[in-house]
Order: structure tokens, then sequence, then C-alpha cells
């Protein structure tokens, strides 16, 4: 009985250690994560699908693109600059994000200054974005983008650079953080008590006048409310896309909440432009975030 015992012990470990084997293939294959994008270390998706930067927007070149201002100058109207692909000439394929080829910023080192604009591209890939003339100062602009890669890869980027404006004037205060702000008659309160640095929360904002729930707000940029923020000191950025993507009805309201991802703590100067009667408002409110 014993010599029976043997062989059949030595018959079954070759079976059961096959077994474990494909135990542990099954389970590794289950748990590798899907193939990612090429560039995901800055790239998300909105819940509307559609791709997203997620990059503190800091640098002047990623992903082999570069920003290249015409000048370093802010302090005429208008500003020219270029994007460089990898092979060193101007790019001229990029697709649409939030229905424009182009977003660019333009911030006061203060965090005051803010301006939103859409420039134009001429066939030689110079961008000419629509800036009104900036005060004294020192300043940091933001060329936000959709870059068609040589590959067909769509590769959404942030870059910026540091600029000046001739002449000195003191730095404007900070206003202190609050939850709620006022513009034109509007009164938004805002609800950013759930956000952390470095996570994807939500950023609820609500706006009223006279008291009562605003329910015309008017599409702009396919959304009921477009929403970035700068942060103190290094002056990173953040563009904040709202829920639910596209808006879907000729009117919206009272309720905004965006997928806020700030990929640092301290304090943020948010900039949340919406439209009501074809008019365009600007409320600006200052964020602690954990």
């Amino acid at each position: 009985m014993r010599s029976i015992s043997c062989v059949r012990f030595v018959l079954l470990v070759p079976a059961i250690v096959s077994v474990l084997a494909l135990a542990a293939c099954s389970s590794s294959s289950s748990s590798s994560p899907a193939p990612s994008h090429p560039h995901s270390s800055m790239v998300g998706m909105d819940d509307g699908g559609e791709l997203m930067y997620m990059g503190d927007g800091l640098a002047a070149s990623a992903q082999g693109y570069t920003l290249a201002p015409a000048g370093d100058s802010v302090a005429a109207a208008g500003f020219a600059f270029k994007i460089l692909g990898p092979d060193g000439k101007p790019v001229t394929a990029f697709e649409p994000e939030q229905t424009k080829l182009m977003h660019f910023y333009l911030i006061r080192s203060d965090l005051s200054g803010f301006q939103h604009v859409h420039p134009t591209m001429a066939a030689d890939g110079t961008w000419t974005a629509p800036t009104e003339a900036a005060g004294p100062g020192a300043y940091r602009v933001y060329a936000q983008f959709i870059a068609k890669g040589a590959d067909g890869q769509a590769v959404p980027l942030v870059l910026s650079q540091s600029v000046t404006s001739a002449g000195s004037a003191p730095d404007k205060p900070l206003p202190a953080a609050s939850s709620t702000t006022t513009v034109d008659g509007y009164t938004l309160t805002v609800d950013s008590s759930q956000l952390m640095a470095g996570m994807e929360m939500p950023l609820k904002v609500s706006i009223a006048e006279d008291g009562k729930p605003v329910t015309d707000l008017e599409p702009y940029l396919e959304t009921y409310a477009h929403l970035s923020g700068f942060h103190t000191g290094d002056l990173a950025m953040a563009h904040l896309h709202p829920q639910g993507g596209v808006a879907t009805t000729p009117t919206g309201g009272p309720d905004l909440t965006f997928e806020a991802t700030l990929p640092k703590s301290g304090q943020w100067r948010m900039y949340l432009q919406f439209q009501t009667g074809g008019v365009l408002h600007t409320a600006a409110v200052t964020l602690d975030v954990r």
C-alpha cells in the first residue's frame, strides 16, 4: 500500500503544479492594466469621453512640443506664438477641444489680470491671441491644445512661459479664500469641501440672481461654464471640465459640478466663465485646497 500511495503522490504533483501555475497566470493576466495611451502620464478622460491634460502646465516643452512666442512682452494688444513639434517645425495639425483648436490664457504673477482668448492660426503655424494690453509686471502665458502626432495619436497639452510687461506696479493682495463670489449681479456659491490635491474630486457651483436660482445659462464652449485655476506662487494651471460633457439643452443651471483634479495643495485662484443673454461673465474666487 505504501508503494502505491507513493506512486499516486508522484503522479499528482505535476498536475497540482500545473493547476497552480495556470491559476497564477490567470490571476496575473486579469490584474494587468489595460494598455494605456502613449502619453498617459499627462492624459485623462472627462466623463464625456474627451481627452484632457492632467499636468500642472508649467513647462514650455513637453512630449516633444514647444511653445515658441514671437516675443517676451505682453504690453501691447495681441500675442503671437508658434507650437513647434518634435521635428522642430511649426505644428499646423490640431484637434478641437471644447470647439476651439487653441485656448490661450494670460495671468499676472499675483493671479490678477486673467484673460482667456482663442487665437487664430496663419498658414505658417503662427497663432495670434487677441489679448488686451497688459499693465506693468510679470506674467505667464499658457497655450492649451490637442496636437495630432505623426502617429495619428491625439496629444493634449498645456505649455506655458513667463513673460513681462515693461514698468513696475505693486502686486495686488490675493483675495481671501471664500465660498461665495459675485459678478455682474450674479452670486456664485462654491462647495470645495471635497477638494484634495492630486485627486479627482467634485467642485460644485450654484448660480443665483437676486436670490433666485439662475436657469438661463447658455452653452459656452459646448458647456454651461468654463473653469480654470491658477496656483499661488508657481502659477501652476488647471483646466476643469464640467460633468455631463456637452450642453444638451438650450439653457442650464443653476447647479454645476466640475471634475476637479488640482495637482497641488495650497491656494488657487479660480476663474469661472458663464454666459447669459449673449453676454460672457467671468467670476473669480480663491479656494483653499488640502
